[in-house]
Formats: structure tokens, C-alpha cells, sequence
């Protein structure tokens, strides 16, 4: 029998043919979401799905989806997943490292020079037709060139944001839960210190962090106020590493100069307060999108769900399996020969 999959969303045409080629394919061809109401719905008969990432699995979807073998995030973050029920129910949960650390670096690039720069307000400003010429003093912000760059989180993107650091003289500190070998830190340029201190210390502080319990809020009033009234912070993360409450309040009160978010806490929906504050550049969680990482990312989940699915040349190993204890001895071992991150791969992107 053919089995039956989901894909949660609207993606590019020729990736959800390569899984109808062999699948039953239920596509939600919107680019609104699914409910969690209508996910569960969708996935009553279904043995896989392929996520955008944000779409919640949990013990009591699990629960009323009896067939279900594989779920596939297209997209690095899992923490949308209960990775420990679906391994206790033996379904194969995958994601998509190691292909979208470069753009999104490109793009927190792009964020922080909008927000130091004040680019959006320039844009607004000429739009209102309240240009009236050049003025001396007109939308002053903060230099990038021969400041400091604060990088908490130094996964892939953190490193990749630090590297391009060196084009602007900049001196970069860095923050995460351990440090990383001498020859990253050297080839960064980076050095490694404190939250604290590099809250402190920094001009321009990007997160690059993944989400979980111990990085909740890890931004919040307190942080905020140890970070400099000229600097500028960026958020490429993930909604709910920075309280966002806290930071509009932060830049209404002048506590830091500017902030630029890609990323909000119960996106879409975004907190009020953000709208309406000063010196914020928001887009709508698009530093991946590039359409050849996005496209990389598309083929990556739909390898994972074939071979989750015993089809095509990984069949029974998928790429990038995030539970591979849930496989047959003679698959983890073809894994960790195929795999060079034993079939655990990195998951400190974004």
C-alpha cells in the first residue's frame, strides 16, 4: 500500500513532485498555516509529514496519529517537536543543519546594518515627502567599522556572522554555553567571555542561539540594561530568546539605540508594544530566503522522508535524523558510516 504523507505547506513544486512520485501527498497549498486542530486532522492517516518547523508535535497529536513513522522539519530548529515522545513511539524525527548558515549570516548582516544605520527610517522619512535636503544631523545612528560585535550563540551562524566581521575591523567578543576549539575562535577572530560582560562591552550584539527552556527570555529587561544606550541588538534566533515586551520598552526608553528582529514570540502574531517603537527594523522570518538555500533546504527534508519511509538511495537512513536510536542496529551502523556527524547532526543554527 502507498504510503500516505503531509505537506504542511506551500513549497516549491518540484520538491513535493519528487515525494508524489512514490507518496500519496496531501499538501496544504496555503501559505497560512495549519491549525493545531486541523494538523491533527490531517495527520490521522498519515505515515509522515514534512514540517516548515513550526507546526507543533506533540504526545496528544502523536496520540490520534496511530500510523505515523517519520516527521521531517524543513528547517533546522526542532523545538517543535517532543523529540523524546517520538522516540519513545519509535518515529523518526528529522531536520536540515548544515545548509542555511551562510545566508542567514548574509542576512543578520543585512539587519544590522539597517538597524546602526537607521535605514528604515530613512526610507520612511523620504516616503512621507518630509525630505526637504541634506542635513548635517539627520538620522545620525552607530557605526559598524572599528566597533565590537557581541555573537552569543557560536554554532555554524554565529561563526559565519563573526567571520565577516573581519571586512569592517571590527573586534568581536562571543558567548555560548562552551567555548569552541582554539582554531574557530582564531579563524573569528573572536575571543570568549561572559554574557555579562559582552552585554557590556559590545556595540552591536546579534543572537544566534537555538530556542529551549534554558534560553527563554534570555534577553529581557535585565540584559537589556546592561547593554550600552548606543548599541544596537539583532535577533535571527528564534521568537522567545528575546522578551519581546521588554525590548520595545527598552528602545521607547532609549536603554539601547536601535534593534532589528526577524524573529518575534508567537509569530506571526507580534506584540503590540514592538510596533509601535522607535529605531526597529522587523521582517517576517525570512533570513533563510534565498532561493537556492531555500530550495537546499526543500530537497533535504524530502530526502529525509523518503528514506524515513524506506525509499530512494538512503533508504532506511535518512541524512539528518535527529533520534537514531529509533533505527535497526544494521541502519545506525550504515548511518554512522554515511554520516559524518554519527546521524546526530549539529542543531546550534537557528
Amino acid at each position: 500500500m502507498t504510503s500516505r504523507v503531509l505537506v504542511a505547506r506551500r513549497m516549491f513544486p518540484d520538491c513535493v513532485a519528487r515525494l508524489s512520485a512514490v507518496f500519496d501527498v496531501d499538501q496544504n497549498e496555503s501559505e497560512t498555516a495549519l491549525t493545531y486542530v486541523e494538523l491533527v486532522d490531517r495527520l490521522r492517516d498519515k505515515d509522515g509529514a514534512l514540517l516548515m518547523g513550526l507546526e507543533r508535535i506533540d504526545a496528544e497529536l502523536l496520540r490520534r496519529a496511530p500510523k505515523l513513522r517519520a516527521v521531517c522539519n524543513c528547517g533546522v530548529g526542532y523545538n517543535n517537536l517532543d523529540l523524546d515522545e517520538l522516540t519513545r513511539r519509535g518515529i523518526i524525527a528529522t531536520n536540515t543543519p548544515g545548509v542555511s548558515h551562510e545566508t542567514v549570516a548574509d542576512f543578520a548582516w543585512a539587519l544590522l546594518a539597517a538597524a546602526s544605520r537607521r535605514v528604515g527610517a530613512g526610507d520612511a522619512f523620504v516616503r512621507s515627502g518630509a525630505w526637504r535636503g541634506f542635513g548635517f544631523d539627520l538620522l545620525l545612528g552607530a557605526d559598524l567599522h572599528g566597533s565590537t560585535l557581541g555573537v552569543i550563540g557560536m554554532g555554524r551562524i554565529g561563526q559565519a556572522i563573526a567571520r565577516r566581521a573581519a571586512g569592517f575591523e571590527m573586534s568581536v567578543i562571543y558567548n555560548s554555553r562552551s567555548r569552541v576549539p582554539a582554531a574557530i575562535e582564531a579563524r573569528s577572530n573572536a575571543r570568549w567571555c561572559p554574557r555579562g560582560e559582552l552585554l557590556a562591552q559590545a556595540d552591536h550584539v546579534v543572537l544566534a542561539v537555538p530556542y529551549g527552556p534554558e534560553t527563554h527570555h534570555l534577553i529581557g529587561a535585565a540584559e537589556l540594561s546592561l547593554m550600552r544606550p548606543t548599541a544596537t541588538l539583532v535577533n535571527i534566533a528564534r521568537g522567545g530568546v528575546v522578551d519581546d515586551s521588554a525590548l520595545a520598552a527598552a528602545l521607547k526608553g532609549g536603554v539601547i539605540a536601535a534593534a532589528a528582529l526577524d524573529v518575534f514570540e508567537g509569530e506571526p502574531d507580534i506584540c503590540p508594544e514592538l510596533l509601535d517603537a522607535p529605531n526597529l527594523i522587523v521582517t517576517p522570518h525570512i533570513a533563510s530566503a534565498s532561493v537556492r538555500t531555500r530550495k537546499a533546504l526543500a530537497n533535504l527534508a524530502v530526502d529525509n522522508l523518503l528514506a524515513a519511509l524506506g525509499e530512494g538511495p538512503d533508504a532506511g537512513r535518512p541524512p539528518s535524523i535527529l533520534n537514531p536510536q529509533v533505527l535497526g542496529p544494521d541502519e545506525r551502523v550504515r548511518l554512522r558510516g554515511s554520516c559524518p556527524h554519527g546521524g546526530q547532526q549539529s542543531t546550534t543554527e537557528p
